[in-house]
């Protein structure tokens, strides 16, 4: 159809393709939302004028680049590209679930069960509804209040927040190495400089740590103790009070992202670090989004003192308050018996397919050595061969058909080998594991 054409009217859009009254709306709404068509009241729909390629590329946004001078915003190679699965392709990258694996119908009910509570399209308090602050207290530790916790957006953001409410611009940041690339974007974003302190089996090495504190004069610590990405060590019981002490006598804060507390494979987690924190030093973080859903935005940032009223505050200043239709459908998820079943088939379900890969790996790629078995979240953080590069190796993966995270990203500064992240809960089955490996190891790397 040519620009200003109209559009057919729905009843014979209906009669023509024999499709119901809801499907010619969606798909109307789509085209608009496309910039496609254009809707006139009264007068029906009509074909867009055509926006041609040099349309759009006709602006000159040269003069940006003064503007934005003095205001860099380099991430580095913290945010990788992203690619397009390649067809019948097999991602092991990513960091969430697999759709299969969320529980969707569990949340759709929450959902519908949400929207029917009285003023759940009211504004939310700035500090989040106090039954999910409750819950989310409860889960941290007996030493919890509801009083200390501020409901997020989600994890990201909220870590975006702390390392602008925790350091000043230009400021170091300690970081274990590796560590979460989306930290490491957060921080720069924030102007602050990554510092990284070496890690071994048991976590970030305490005596490196006091070094680091000392040489830098750092007032902020990330870690992840309870488990590590990509690693997948967990902090050893022995080095907890001594980091938290570190940080203390440091007079520095120490965020603890806790995003694998429902991930675990069976055993037993540790408590968290905030939960033997009477003095503030600790500020915690945890999400939904990790063992839900990606689009389930909700987490919590706990912190007693002075640095609870900033972070309110700026929260108030970024964007008020979280979703409240969103937070009411959490409460309903959490208050569930669904959602214990949800959490005891994930258990199972990660701990069968985290001894799936490792297996076939151990099989078809023996050379390629995982530098721990984890006892929860959902991926194996594995060394390549002494010549081998990650990014390379990532690469060349994708061309057989299999998408895994390039190591290179996870590190602060040079990294000392090279690794890749490999998700055994993003594939849709364990087959798909196995393929994988088979894959990989009739790959030339």
């Amino acid at each position: 159809m040519k620009p200003g054409e109209r559009l057919p009217s729905s009843r014979d859009l209906i009669e023509r393709f024999r499709v119901g009254p809801a499907t010619v709306s969606r798909a109307i709404a789509l085209l608009v939302a496309e910039g496609a068509v254009v809707t006139r009241p009264g007068s029906g729909t009509f074909v867009a004028p055509r926006r041609t390629h040099a349309d759009a590329a006709a602006g000159d946004t040269s003069w940006q680049e003064i503007t934005l001078a003095g205001r860099e915003y380099d991430p580095g190679n913290a945010v990788e590209a992203a690619h397009p699965a390649p067809q019948d392709g097999i991602a092991m990258s990513g960091g969430y679930l697999h759709e299969t694996l969320q529980p969707t119908r569990a949340l759709s009910a929450a959902l519908a069960r949400a929207a029917r509570r009285p003023g759940a399209w009211h504004r939310a308090p700035t500090a989040g509804l106090q039954p999910l602050r409750a819950l989310f207290a409860k889960a941290a530790g007996s030493s919890v209040n509801a009083q200390d916790v501020l409901i997020t957006g989600g994890g990201q953001g909220a870590l975006s927040m702390l390392f602008r409410a925790l350091a000043a611009p230009d400021g170091p940041v300690l970081m274990e190495s590796p560590t979460y690339p989306g930290a490491l974007a957060a921080a720069r974003a924030a102007g602050l400089r990554p510092i990284p302190v070496p890690m071994d089996g048991d976590g970030i090495r305490p005596d490196l740590l006091a070094d680091a504190f000392d040489m830098t004069g750092a007032r902020l610590l990330y870690c992840q103790p309870t488990l590590h990405n990509p690693a997948g060590t967990a902090l050893a019981a022995e080095r907890r009070r001594q980091i938290i002490r570190i940080a203390r006598q440091a007079g520095a804060f120490l965020i603890e992202d806790d995003f694998a507390r429902h991930l675990s494979h069976g055993r037993p987690l540790p408590p968290p670090l905030i939960d033997d924190d009477p003095d503030g030093t600790v500020v915690y973080l945890t999400s939904l989004t990790k063992p839900v859903s990606p689009s389930l935005r909700i987490g919590a940032v706990i912190a007693r003192g002075p640095v609870s009223r900033r972070l309110l505050g700026m929260r108030y200043v970024d964007d008020f308050f979280t979703a409240r239709p969103l937070q009411e459908a959490a409460i309903e998820l959490l208050s569930a018996p669904a959602w214990d079943r949800h959490l005891q088939n994930l258990r199972a379900v990660l701990r069968e397919r985290c001894a799936t890969l490792a297996g076939a790996l151990a099989l078809h790629l023996p050379d390629w050595t995982p530098t721990h078995i984890p006892h929860a979240g959902f991926h194996l953080w594995v060394r390549l061969p002494t010549g081998h590069q990650a990014t390379a190796a990532a690469e060349t993966a994708r061309t057989r058909g299999v998408l895994v995270n390039a190591g290179d990203r996870y590190f602060p500064a040079e990294p000392p080998g090279a690794f890749l992240r490999l998700s055994f809960a993003a594939p849709a089955t364990t087959a798909e594991l196995t393929d994988a490996a088979k894959r990989l190891s009739r790959t030339a790397f």
